[in-house]
Parts: C-alpha cells; structure tokens; sequence
C-alpha cells in the first residue's frame, strides 16, 4: 500500500517559515542530500535526531533563528546542510546569575 502522505517522508523539518535552521527527524549520514520545502541539501557531517542543520546559508554575525526564536549567533559562516551547534554558535541566552536583581 502507497503511503500518500508526504509528511511521513521527510527527514528534516523546519518548525517554523522565518527559522534559518531545520530539525534532523532521524539521523542523517555525512554526505547524504535530503530536501527541505523543495531544496536539496548536503549533510556535512553525521547529524543526529533531533539537532539542527542549517536550512540555508548563513552568514557569520547573522542571528541563528528556530522555531521563531533567536537562540543564537553564527560565530563563522554556515553553509547550508551544515550541523548547527555548539562548534558555530554563540549562545545568546543570559546565565540567570547574570540578571539584573
């Protein structure tokens, strides 16, 4: 039986239109290309479920954004396909004992 749904095909999503980063909905190989609305990206490296790949390019500087939030900034350039993590992102959470009493 033809499953006609396509959203049980996707491997990447992004959460929400502005988000400059998608969601690995499995884990994605190195070298591996998979579509994001209609686009093709390039997996740079093993991504696991549930962590973030950029959605396109990226300049170094520019806000990381997800799920219409930002929660970060790119501290190099990322091309799309790219893990986003730690590695070339700057947090830009507060650490709570950094608020204003």
């Amino acid at each position: 039986m033809e499953n006609s749904d396509k959203r049980f095909d996707r491997v990447v999503m992004r959460l929400s239109p502005p988000d400059n980063v998608a969601v690995a909905l499995r884990p994605l190989k190195a070298g591996e290309t998979v579509m994001l609305d209609g686009v093709p990206l390039t997996i740079g490296r093993n991504i696991a479920v549930g962590h973030k790949l950029a959605a396109r390019a990226i300049a170094k500087g520019e806000v990381i954004v997800k799920y219409s939030c930002p929660i970060g900034t790119a501290i190099t350039r990322i091309a799309p396909g790219e893990y986003v993590h730690t590695h070339n992102v700057e947090s830009n959470y507060l650490l709570t004992y950094t608020l204003p009493d």
